[in-house]
Formats: structure tokens, C-alpha cells, sequence
């Protein structure tokens, strides 16, 4: 079995194999941080990109925590 960090799982699972995994795209903590990303971006002018990235995977931990 492929160990997986609490990333949610797959963002948009399809039938397949644990060998296949690599290959069914974003995980939803992926999914979580573009969708934060949006909202992010426009509230933090003049932040670095770095920052941005930052603070939108923290909002998508915080949403994959709150899913539990």
C-alpha cells in the first residue's frame, strides 16, 4: 500500500489500483489550496507568492482537519 500524508485522498477518484494512484491527479488538499488560493490572493495584496502559497495550504489543512 502507497502511504499517504493527510492529504484527503484523491480530489476526483476514479476506479484503479493502489499501483495506479500516482496517476489519478491533485489530492484534495491540492484541490483545498487552489480553491483558497482565489480569496488568498485578492485579500493579501503585496504578500509574496511564497506567503500566499503558504497561508493557502494552511487554510486546506484546516479544511481537511475539519472533515474528520
Amino acid at each position: 500500500m502507497i502511504h499517504r500524508t493527510q492529504d484527503g485522498g484523491q480530489a476526483f477518484p476514479h476506479g484503479g489500483n493502489e499501483s495506479e494512484d500516482a496517476k489519478l491527479g491533485m489530492t484534495l488538499r491540492d484541490w483545498f489550496a487552489g480553491q483558497a488560493l482565489s480569496g488568498v490572493f485578492r485579500s493579501f495584496d503585496g504578500w509574496g507568492a511564497s506567503d500566499i502559497a503558504e497561508l493557502s495550504y494552511e487554510i486546506a489543512d484546516a479544511m481537511i482537519e475539519a472533515r474528520k
